[in-house]
């Protein structure tokens, strides 16, 4: 689901995989990743508390960049852009 971005008009697409436990968070988002263009943000939406670490590694392994993170009511959400 693409929804458009606080900056510039830009798309980011929404992943919400609230509920799933590790490892399926960043199976998913691997997965919607391949769908987002070069250089464009992948949101993603998640309340198992492993996903922090997880995405963390995500990123530094597949070059990836985590623009943001942050959590509100056990809700992570994280911003990827995707590398170009």
């Amino acid at each position: 689901m693409a929804a458009p971005g606080a900056g510039g008009g830009q798309q980011v697409t929404i992943l919400d995989v609230r509920g799933l436990a590790c490892p399926l968070p960043v199976l998913k988002a691997r997965r919607a990743i391949r769908d987002v263009a070069a250089g464009g943000l992948l949101k993603v939406l998640a309340t198992d508390p492993a996903s922090v670490a997880d995405f963390k590694s995500f990123c530094a392994v597949t070059g990836h960049r985590l623009e943001d993170s942050a959590e509100a009511g056990g809700v992570y959400s994280f911003v990827i852009r995707a590398k170009e």
